[in-house]
């Protein structure tokens, strides 16, 4: 079955589509994402950890009321086509597919850097074929091997809490905001920190996937988030009660510096969580890219669904590939700013979407979304901010040839 009008099977329930949508928020993101928000925001942390969590709460509800609507694969991709113009549903797609992609790359060399740091690029290319292959013998098989991941990095954070908490180093002192706070801190740290919750998305991309999407969507996101950030709040909390704002700052694996003992426990607990987060990027990725084919933005023949496993295999295959190769060549250390960028950019479009819906009170949530969006990407730092630009801008021309090539897309 190889036609853009081929049909997904809808096998995932609430428990599952929230255990995506957690193996997305709590991967990688919580073992480093702290270290350089710190940097940013110093004893301001808590207030950009908050600051982006009101953002990503804003986005959570405008993407639950959007996919409860549009149950589609795709995501803002579907919805910014449907409620603003195909223009601007393919900007959203544009971004999440080559954000998201860059993301995965960073992820798998995370995995190769903890398992084994001085073959850190084999491992993150097997890691990337092996995740690959689990995605494309089907999304129950996907979703169980998160359940699994999910249940694994719980628990080590939790293990990390109580002993932050009960070993005696905490004190409560290092939770005081200083005068190192600044507004400009916290938004940079809030729109760093933001790449860690945007894992929610996965829930939405997965629209054709899930059963009774109009209750499962709607229920999954938020509860995916709110699970999310009582763990971050925590886990902040407890980083900063041991190391305090500045030794955090510096520090390169933080909460494997903090767990005194369980710092082996740590290391395994961070490269288990990159697997799950890239085998829900991977997950995410090539189902947008699925749902851009069948509008013939991306070659169409990534719209191909397999007859057995009901995924899209030719996407599946194609989104791995190009993984596999930045994780074997390219330096990725860059790249969370990058993401951050293009995230931001395709909630925004969620937002402006979900704004559509409705007048009066409706809009207050997209509104301050769009405008939290808009405020966290240009607060990251100048280099991501003009990469960003310059790849949505590449994106917009390359729409702009095809439009004049064939004026109906």
């Amino acid at each position: 079955m190889t036609g853009g009008n081929a049909i997904l099977q809808r096998r995932l329930g609430v428990f599952d589509a929230t255990v995506i949508g957690l193996g997305s928020m709590i991967g990688a993101g919580v073992f480093a994402a702290f270290a350089p928000a710190a940097r940013a925001a110093g004893s301001g942390l808590l207030l950009g950890l908050a600051a982006a969590a009101v953002v990503a709460y804003c986005n959570a509800m405008s993407s639950a009321r959007l996919a409860a609507l549009y149950p589609a694969s795709g995501g803002t991709y579907v919805y910014g086509r449907e409620r603003l113009g195909p223009f601007w549903g393919y900007l959203a797609g544009w971004s999440f597919v080559v954000g998201k992609t860059a993301s995965c790359g960073a992820m798998a060399l995370t995995i190769g850097a903890y398992v084994w740091p001085e073959q850190q690029r084999a491992v993150g290319v097997a890691a990337v074929v092996a995740l690959t292959a689990v995605n494309y013998a089907g999304v129950q098989k996907a979703a169980w091997l998160t359940r699994g991941i999910v249940a694994v990095v719980l628990a080590a954070l939790a293990a990390f809490v109580v002993a932050a908490f009960t070993g005696g180093d905490a004190d409560a002192a290092r939770l005081d905001i200083g005068a190192d706070a600044t507004v400009g801190g916290v938004l940079q740290a809030a729109g760093l920190l933001f790449f860690a919750f945007a894992g929610y998305a996965r829930i939405a991309t997965l629209g054709e996937e899930v059963r009774d999407p109009a209750r499962t969507i709607p229920r999954a996101i938020p509860l995916a988030l709110g699970i999310t950030l009582v763990v971050y709040a925590a886990v902040a909390v407890a980083l900063l009660a041991v190391l305090g704002p500045q030794e955090l700052a510096r520090s390169a694996a933080p909460l494997a510096d903090a767990a005194g003992d369980l710092a082996p426990l740590m290391r395994v607990g961070a490269a288990v969580a990159a697997v799950g987060s890239l085998l829900a990027l991977i997950l995410g990725v090539s189902r947008t890219t699925l749902a851009m084919a069948r509008d013939g933005h991306l070659p169409r023949t990534l719209a191909a669904v397999h007859p057995r496993t009901g995924v899209p295999h030719h996407a599946e295959l194609a989104v791995g590939a190009v993984v596999a190769l930045l994780a074997a060549t390219a330096d990725l250390r860059g790249a969370i700013g990058f993401s951050s960028f293009g995230v931001l950019a395709y909630y925004a479009v969620a937002n402006a979407s979900a704004w559509t819906l409705g007048p009066g009170v409706r809009r207050a949530v997209p509104a301050l979304g769009l405008l939290g969006c808009l405020v966290l990407a240009f607060a990251l730092p100048w280099t991501s901010v003009a990469a960003g630009a310059a790849v949505l801008a590449a994106g917009a021309a390359l729409h702009g040839l095809r439009a004049r090539r064939a004026p109906s897309i």
